[in-house]
């Protein structure tokens, strides 16, 4: 039996997916790494850690499955988007990493869209300018730090800085890249006019390769540090959310991927390179040769439960708190959050805005806080689930994976809330298996990704709307949508004390 191994670079953690021929994943390792966060909307990572930690959660693996091991073939990426690894002349980094998550750019992209101008922006891009994007995040350590800015010859997102240190082989795969608001998305070439607008050397920009493609094999020194085969063949990967939609079975239009991880994601597939890209949702290459996807982005989805976990609830784990929400009524008696933790991205393209309890009453227990919660969350996916149907996108069925799909409590209110079919696969380790499956598919076992996910991907449960609650949803989410232009002008207000 051959083998292939996903690595899932993650915001919290990387982890490590061993994945046989016949689509049995048969262990995964997680190893975590700190988040930086010198003040408030700063979010950083030292680009060293990813590499000791993954090469750590290697050697552990070799030494868990020593015979397993010598029948690894391929490996392959999956890793957060947007953030920027500025390496010199000499391939070392130059500063920590400024993540996806990091919102201090906000002059920035005033600036790119003044410059550039807001249409032909999304003429190029496909995509708005946030803060989140790599772009701006270079403009700003061109301000900001000009000595380190001097000594960049070029940028990498994370995973493919990931990929560089383990193969020696420097590129960008086009998934990842469309997240720096610096490609083109129908020529697929970095944007000659963008960069010249903003006086930046088209140097810094790595060569472009697609996500299936073998780009080298492990260096000899990673080889010997983890127990790996030199001659084990690396693929180029692809951005987290194009490796959660293969490894979700997203590969036709006929399917809808939710992934509630950190963030939270709402993807449609688009096969049409052309289509109309009205800045109300990202539109990306997809990790599948010659597509193409539209994305709804909630940047506190997981991370708002992890948070009121780790402030409210500590000596909790996260399935009590869920079990516990299971037993409250829809709605939370009244109790409504938004969440807004570090700003929002869909429908709200806002850095300012921050999160809201709203309706608190001293009746409210910490399970109805918990529902809150869960439900905010998911009404904030709904608004980009509404966002797709405006545009004629019809949602009637969704795959859910990441961490909305492991509590049935959760999986049964997505359903209610989207007013929708959701369903549970038997893995839910969506973009490490999406990179597991790049690997299978690179190393030619199956024809296509289609082939692929036929073999890997199996259906385990399947949740249904219950038209009571979606009735009781539908009230409570058009109070919901109110909330943000209802608090926007004190959040920025507040802005200026954090």
């Amino acid at each position: 039996m051959s083998y292939v191994i996903g690595i899932d670079l993650g915001t919290s953690a990387v982890k490590i997916l061993l994945v046989s021929k016949a689509g049995t994943v048969t262990h995964t390792i997680s190893k975590a790494y700190p988040l930086i966060q010198h003040q408030s909307g700063f979010s950083e990572q030292e680009p060293s850690e990813w590499v000791t930690q993954t090469i750590n959660a290697l050697a552990e693996l070799v030494q868990t499955f020593p015979e397993e091991s010598k029948l690894i073939e391929g490996i392959s990426f999956s890793g957060q988007m947007h953030g920027l690894v500025l390496l010199d002349e000499h391939r070392q980094v130059l500063r920590p990493a400024i993540l996806w998550n990091d919102t201090r750019t906000t002059a920035q992209c005033k600036r790119i869209q003044e410059i550039i101008g807001k249409e032909e922006l999304l003429s190029i891009t496909k995509n708005p300018i946030l803060e989140g994007f790599t772009l701006p995040k270079l403009l700003w350590v061109r301000d900001h730090e000009p000595d380190v800015f001097r000594k960049a010859a070029t940028f990498l997102l994370p995973k493919d800085y990931l990929r560089y240190a383990l193969t020696g082989t420097l590129q960008c795969e086009y998934s990842d890249a469309g997240g720096t608001s610096l490609l083109d998305i129908e020529k697929q070439t970095w944007s000659q006019h963008i960069l010249s607008k903003l006086e930046l050397d088209p140097t810094l920009c790595p060569p472009l390769v697609t996500s299936h493609e073998v780009v080298g094999c492990l260096t000899a020194s990673v080889a010997k540090s983890t127990g790996l085969s030199d001659s084990i063949k690396v693929m180029a990967g692809g951005a987290d959310n194009a490796c959660g939609a293969i490894g979700a079975g997203i590969l036709t239009p006929k399917d809808t991927l939710v992934s509630i991880g950190t963030s939270g994601v709402v993807l449609a597939y688009e096969q049409d390179k052309q289509a109309e890209a009205n800045g109300k949702v990202h539109f990306f290459h997809h990790a599948k040769p010659e597509a193409f996807y539209k994305m709804g982005v909630t940047l506190s989805a997981g991370y708002s439960l992890s948070w009121f976990k780790d402030t409210f609830a500590t000596e909790e784990d996260i399935g009590t708190l869920i079990e516990e929400a299971g037993l409250r009524p829809a709605g939370a008696k009244g109790l409504l959050f938004s969440p807004y933790l570090s700003g929002e991205r869909t429908p709200h393209a806002d850095a300012a805005i921050r999160a809201s309890f709203i309706g608190m009453s001293s009746t409210h227990t910490r399970a109805d806080f918990t529902r809150a919660v869960l439900e905010g969350i998911t009404f904030s996916l709904k608004d980009s689930v509404e966002l797709f149907r405006e545009e004629g996108i019809a949602i009637d069925r969704i795959v859910s994976i990441g961490g909305g799909a492991r509590s049935e409590v959760w999986l049964q209110m997505q359903a209610d809330i989207f007013n929708c079919t959701i369903v549970k696969l038997t893995s839910e380790q969506g973009p490490g298996m999406g990179a597991a499956m790049l690997a299978a598919y690179g190393l030619n076992w199956f024809d296509s990704l289609e082939d692929c996910a036929a073999e890997f991907l199996q259906e385990q449960e399947v949740y249904n709307p219950d038209p009571v609650q979606v009735q009781q949803y539908d009230s409570i989410y058009k109070i919901y949508r109110s909330v943000y232009q209802h608090t926007k002008e004190m959040n920025q207000a507040l802005s200026v004390y954090r």
